[in-house]
């Protein structure tokens, strides 16, 4: 089995909250806390070093007492560029990437997806759930990185378009139905609470 201390995890809160009418989701209360409370709850014991991806409020964000990065990227190149970020910062061979609006997570996310990469050779292993492969719940070897510079060089921004150029594993979530629900709209706020 992997070793926790193995692995960085790592939150994606850096987004511009455009369905969110600008509000930072991170923040956003759920369940009577923020939504990246949620995640940091789940993820925090699965992970050894955890670090918040974020763009705007960092010092809020760095109230959670992990470290807080920001993009290499000044235009907000997506999802990808807080990866990319990521690796640039782990000392560990494996990076856990899980979003701050899935307050829903596994507690058993990341022993499952490491698990994966123990029976078949991969540089990734991406849960799969609520019918399709969730990109951005993904355990990714370190090793990723430069090649994950050159694509966002290229302009591309697709998560699933870069997962889809490397050896990945997809691993069925299909028996946790809320695991992967997101929270991008104030409808989608109202009705996972």
């Amino acid at each position: 089995m992997i070793p926790r201390s193995d692995i960085t995890g790592l939150i994606l809160a850096g987004g511009r909250g455009r369905r969110m009418n600008g509000d930072d989701k991170g923040l956003l209360t759920f369940q009577g806390r923020p939504l990246i409370a949620h995640v940091i709850e789940t993820l925090a014991p699965q992970v050894g070093p955890l670090l918040i991806s974020a763009n705007r409020h960092l010092a809020r964000y760095a109230n959670w007492g992990r470290p807080v990065i920001a993009d290499r990227y000044e235009d907000f190149r997506g999802p990808l560029a807080g990866i990319a970020s990521g690796l640039a910062q782990v000392a560990t061979p494996y990076l856990m990437v899980a979003p701050c609006d899935t307050p829903f997570l596994p507690a058993h996310l990341v022993e499952r997806l490491a698990a994966a990469l123990e029976t078949e050779p991969a540089d990734a292993a991406v849960a799969f759930g609520a019918g399709r492969m969730q990109a951005l719940c993904v355990l990714l070897s370190r090793e990723l990185e430069a090649d994950l510079s050159m694509y966002l060089a290229d302009s591309d921004r697709s998560a699933t378009g870069w997962l889809r150029r490397h050896r990945h594993l997809l691993v069925d979530f299909s028996d946790e139905p809320r695991a992967f629900v997101n929270i991008n709209t104030p409808r989608d706020l109202a009705a996972a609470g």
